[in-house]
C-alpha cells in the first residue's frame, strides 16, 4: 500500500483552510434609529383600559386628599387672595356664604397642588404608545406647561386683579362705600386667576402643532392681524371685569406669549 503523493495530499480540504469569516454566521441587519420606534411591549386592550382606570383612581384620591388638606388650612389663603383689595371690607350677605366661599378656594388650591400628580398619571399612560423622538419632546413640554399656569396665576394676582380692583373702587369711591360680597369677590378672582393660566397655555398648544408639522412658524407669523384681533376678543371674553385697563393687560400678554409660540416653533426648525 503507497502513500498519498505530495499533490493528492494538498488538494484535500481541511477546517483549517477554512477562513473564520466563511464560518461566522451573518449579523442581522440593523435598522436605524431615526427617533420613530416605539420599544414598549404592547398592551391588550382590557390592560389598557385597567391602567386608565387605577390612574384615574390615583388622582382622585390625590384631588381629594388635597383638596381636604386646603380646607384645612383655609383661612390663611382666604386672607392672601384678599390681599389685593385694598382697603374694601367684605360682608356675608346669606348664611354659610363664607363656608361655600373656603370650599370654593379648597378646591381650587386642591387642584393646583394635585395637578403634578395628575400630570404625572397622564404621561405614565400615554408614555408607552410615544416613539422616541415624542418621548424627547415630552419632557419640555410638560415642564413649560406648569411653568406657564404658575406664571398665569403670578400675572393674574400681581397685575390683573390689582389694575381691575382699582377700576372699580376708584370709579365708585366718592359715590358708594366699598363692602363687597366675599362670594361674588372669590367667584371674580378664581375664575380670572385660572382664565389667565389657561390661557398662558397658548405657546404650549403652538409648540404641538408645529411639531405634528399641522402648522408651520411661518403660517403663524402670516396672521398676526387675526392674532392681533384675536387677543382684544380673548382678553374681553376671559376678563370677567368690563374695565379696558385688565382687559388691555390681558390682550397684550395673550399678544406677547402668542409671539413666544412662534419662535419656539421656529427654533424647531417647523
Amino acid at each position: 500500500m503507497t502513500a498519498p503523493s505530495e499533490l493528492e495530499t494538498s488538494s484535500i480540504p481541511t477546517l483549517a483552510d477554512d477562513s473564520p469569516s466563511e464560518l461566522a454566521p451573518a449579523e442581522p441587519a440593523t435598522l436605524e434609529d431615526d427617533g420613530n420606534v416605539i420599544d414598549d411591549v404592547e398592551m391588550s386592550l382590557f390592560d389598557h383600559l385597567e391602567e386608565l382606570r387605577q390612574r384615574i383612581f390615583y388622582s382622585l384620591i390625590a384631588i381629594v386628599l388635597c383638596i381636604v388638606g386646603c380646607f384645612v388650612y383655609v383661612r390663611p389663603l382666604v386672607q392672601f387672595l384678599e390681599v389685593p383689595a385694598v382697603g374694601v371690607k367684605f360682608l356675608q350677605l346669606a348664611p354659610g356664604e363664607y363656608f361655600f366661599v373656603s370650599m370654593k378656594v379648597a378646591g381650587y388650591s386642591g387642584l393646583i397642588l394635585a395637578a403634578p400628580f395628575i400630570l404625572y398619571q397622564i404621561v405614565a399612560f400615554v408614555l408607552p404608545g410615544l416613539t422616541r423622538r415624542e418621548k424627547r419632546f415630552l419632557a419640555p413640554v410638560v415642564l413649560g406647561s406648569s411653568v406657564l399656569f404658575l406664571g398665569g396665576l403670578a400675572f393674574s394676582y400681581a397685575l390683573l386683579i390689582p389694575a381691575a380692583l382699582n377700576f372699580f373702587i376708584s370709579y365708585g369711591a366718592e359715590v358708594v362705600e366699598q363692602a363687597w360680597s366675599i362670594d361674588r369677590y372669590f367667584e371674580f378672582v378664581l375664575l380670572l386667576m385660572f382664565s389667565t393660566g389657561l390661557a398662558f397655555q397658548i405657546p404650549i398648544v403652538q409648540a404641538l402643532l408645529g411639531f405634528l408639522g399641522i402648522v408651520s412658524s411661518k403660517t403663524m407669523l402670516s396672521g398676526w392681524k387675526y392674532v392681533l384681533l384675536g387677543s382684544a376678543i380673548l382678553g374681553a371674553v376671559i376678563t370677567p371685569s368690563t374695565d379696558p385697563l385688565t382687559q388691555s393687560l390681558l390682550g397684550g400678554a395673550v399678544l406677547g406669549l402668542y409671539f413666544a409660540g412662534v419662535g419656539i416653533v421656529k427654533l424647531l426648525g417647523k
